[in-house]
């Protein structure tokens, strides 16, 4: 398991936009499961739909790639990689409405990398009904 003082050594991201709560399994350049609790304290939720608190897709986009994030950053640590970013976003898909009390079940596969270029399959789990499925491909900065 990575904790949050473990993830904050390895992203660069704080408050608001860490989303990642802990890394609960991890496989070197393989795959992670991160988790997120999402709560009412959430600064989108005064914005997004106020009366009706529902998490924006785009953040659980985010969210998967921050888990996709851990995954390289760690499995790489000793080559000097210190950021990825977004390449592409392909496939996503939104399935379930997020809510506050819900727990994010974010589950992160490295499909291919070649050189500084990877590719990653990615979904999201609430209570075991997939809200989110995502392929997308980042880059790292050395």
């Amino acid at each position: 398991m990575i904790d949050i003082v473990e993830i904050q050594k390895i992203l660069p991201h704080r408050f608001p936009f860490l989303l990642v709560d802990k890394i609960i399994s991890f496989e070197k350049d393989k795959k992670a499961v991160g988790i997120k609790n999402v709560t009412i304290n959430e600064p989108f939720f005064v914005g997004h739909f106020p009366s009706n608190p529902v998490m924006p897709g785009v953040l659980m986009v985010e969210a998967l790639a921050q888990v996709a994030g851990v995954l390289v950053l760690k499995s790489a640590e000793k080559y000097g990689v210190n950021n990825i970013f977004f390449a592409s976003i392909k496939e996503a898909r939104f399935r379930k409405v997020v809510v506050p009390g819900d727990q994010l079940i974010m589950e992160v596969e490295l499909l291919k990398h070649k050189r500084n270029i990877y590719l990653f399959k990615g979904k999201i789990v609430v209570d075991n009904v997939v809200a989110v499925e995502a392929e997308f491909m980042a880059t790292t900065q050395i």
